[in-house]
């Protein structure tokens, strides 16, 4: 009897592997032929979309043309938002997202990837407020106006470092650092990565001389959370890059070496 049990066990577990291997968004992509992405286009270095062409460049984007090639398959960039990012991975939309932050919130609905590199939260504001922001104590204060994304774990950030200030929280295409080159807010906050970049494109910008960037979170990419196969599949892929200097290079190509 025991014996009959456990050969139905185990012919159960066996048809259970085979089921999520069918299901898995892996089998679609090698069967389709196409790897679906999710991307904003609005994160420097990240991720950035030319409007003119609808092609996008970036990390992100050198990152995922590099998994589409080894899966021998095309690629194609499904355009969406961080307040939409999540929903996208768990309706279908597309089969994986470029890089995310990882987060509590997000991982209840959706599944991470192992992380390849991890980013801090640095304030910006305008170079004629040098005086006026020289640490995170002067941005929480009544008076003062600090901006984040919609959708973006900074949203949270700015509520929970400033509970003082006034929170513009606005919504994209709309962005944060925008609304501190208006005028509109006095500071606001974004990963030091993005902060280097629009130092650099946007002369009257500066990053506040904080002791140190807060939240340090590592940053994957967001699959199905249900699909092991895949996740399996891309976590293995992951390393193997890591392990061939793979990101590393592509971290000193796009500076996100920035501190």
């Amino acid at each position: 009897m025991n014996f009959f049990k456990v050969a139905a066990t185990a012919v159960i577990l066996a048809t259970s592997a085979v089921q999520a291997n069918a299901q898995s968004a892996l089998n679609e992509i090698l069967s389709d032929g196409v790897l679906k992405v999710g991307t904003t286009g609005d994160w420097n270095p990240m991720t950035m979309r030319d409007i003119t062409t609808n092609s996008y460049e970036g990390y992100d984007i050198d990152v995922m043309t590099a998994l589409a090639t080894d899966l021998g398959v095309e690629i194609e960039f499904v355009p969406t938002d961080w307040k939409t990012l999540v929903a996208g991975v768990t309706s279908g939309q597309y089969h994986i997202t470029g890089s995310a932050s990882v987060s509590p919130a997000r991982a209840k609905a959706a599944g991470y990837s192992d992380s390849y590199f991890s980013l801090v939260t640095v304030p910006l504001t305008l170079k004629e407020n040098a005086e006026r922001f020289a640490n995170w104590d002067d941005l929480n204060v009544e008076g003062v106006s600090v901006a984040a994304t919609l959708g973006t774990t900074q949203e949270t950030q700015v509520k929970q470092y400033f509970p003082a200030a006034t929170h513009r929280i606005v919504e994209a295409p709309a962005r944060d650092f925008q609304e501190v080159l208006s005028g509109r807010a006095d500071a606001s906050i974004t990963s030091n990565i993005e902060a280097a970049t629009l130092v650099e494109q946007y002369d009257n910008l500066m990053i506040i001389p904080v002791d140190a960037g807060r939240s340090p979170t590592p940053v994957a990419m967001l699959l199905p959370q249900a699909d092991q196969v895949w996740i399996n599949y891309v976590n293995t892929w992951i390393g193997l890059k890591q392990e061939q200097g793979f990101f590393d290079a592509l971290g000193v190509k796009w500076g996100l070496n920035a501190e």
